[in-house]
């Protein structure tokens, strides 16, 4: 607990710091304006929708190979988290969208990639709830996860491979990315600070993950000796 509390405060101030430089450290970008600091939420939060997938992937694999419950636990963690980032990601970007573009949703090859990912997010997270026996709901969500990573480097690739009205890269984006050093000062904290968000929000997320499996064995075993009494 004590090492908990010790991590949340860690979090807090580096998000204030975080904050504090996307508002009024980073210079106001020429083009766009004020709009354009949604971009340190907008990446940051796919950023994370990217590291839940990592994270959900790793431990489905090692989950199918040990068979150990503790690694389905914190895949099913990670999605649940993710989904909430990634969600986020949408709607930053829409909100992004909407004074650039003049749009609220385009089927660009970078949203649509990304919409994709969401469902892939949604189909999860109904199969665990749709799938009451544990082991069942263990081996299909692992597979499912693993197979719907898939979508993410289609992702990170598609404004590579294909033209589209989503902006070019920024990160890897060589001399085109047009960041101001004070912009990629606030860029960093912001991932650094949503990046410990999210493991805060995953360990938290695991530990009542735990419990809920430890309350439905109990269930069960309470059911099967309610049986064998009758």
């Amino acid at each position: 607990m004590k090492l908990q509390t010790l991590f949340a405060l860690l979090t807090f101030v580096v998000m204030l710091a975080a904050l504090y430089a996307i508002f009024i450290y980073a210079p106001t970008e020429l083009t766009m304006g004020v709009v354009q600091r949604i971009f340190y939420f907008h990446v940051s939060s796919d950023w994370i929708s990217f590291l839940a997938i990592f994270f959900a992937v790793t431990y489905s694999i090692r989950f199918l190979m040990t068979g150990e419950r503790e690694l389905d636990t914190k895949a099913a963690a990670a999605f649940e988290v993710g989904f909430i980032f990634c969600t986020l990601g949408i709607v930053s970007g829409m909100i992004w969208a909407k004074p650039v573009w003049g749009i609220w949703w385009t089927w660009d090859p970078r949203l649509t990639s990304m919409f994709v990912l969401w469902l892939i997010y949604i189909g999860y997270l109904m199969l665990r709830r749709l799938l009451e026996s544990p082991e069942q709901r263990a081996r299909l969500s692992a597979v499912f996860g693993i197979l719907g990573a898939v979508d993410v480097p289609i992702i990170y690739m598609s404004n590579r491979w294909w033209r589209t009205q989503h902006p070019q890269p920024v990160m890897g984006g060589g001399e085109s990315s047009g960041l101001e050093p004070q912009m990629w000062v606030a860029f960093f904290l912001a991932l650094t600070a949503f990046t410990l968000f999210y493991l805060y929000l995953w360990k938290i997320r695991c530990n009542l993950e735990q419990t809920t499996e430890t309350v439905e064995t109990l269930q069960r075993q309470i059911e099967i000796r309610l049986k064998e009494a009758r």
